[in-house]
């Protein structure tokens, strides 16, 4: 395995990591608070790690072969995740 392959794991499971963190502080301020705010947010950061965690693994999977394909599927999902933490700041409750 590449230097960068190796790289590109250890970043993934940062990022995982730390996605998943924040999912976890929104689920908890959610079931503190009942704000619909804090839900939304928990999904849309589930939905960003979901996606960099699927596009880690499919680009293994794949090889690394059709990477325009992998990158715009990852940037599609990452816009719904985005989408949901946008609606959770401007105006879930």
């Amino acid at each position: 395995m590449q230097a960068i392959e190796l790289t590109y794991i250890l970043l993934s499971v940062v990022l995982a990591a730390t996605g998943l963190t924040m999912v976890g502080l929104a689920m908890r301020a959610y079931l503190q608070t009942s704000r619909r705010s804090m839900l939304a947010l928990s999904i849309g950061f589930s939905i960003l790690v979901a996606g960099a965690i699927a596009t880690t693994f499919s680009a293994f999977l794949t090889d690394f072969h059709n990477t325009r394909l992998l990158l715009t599927v990852n940037y599609g999902v990452s816009t719904v995740g985005y989408l949901f933490v946008i609606y959770s700041v401007t105006g879930a409750d």
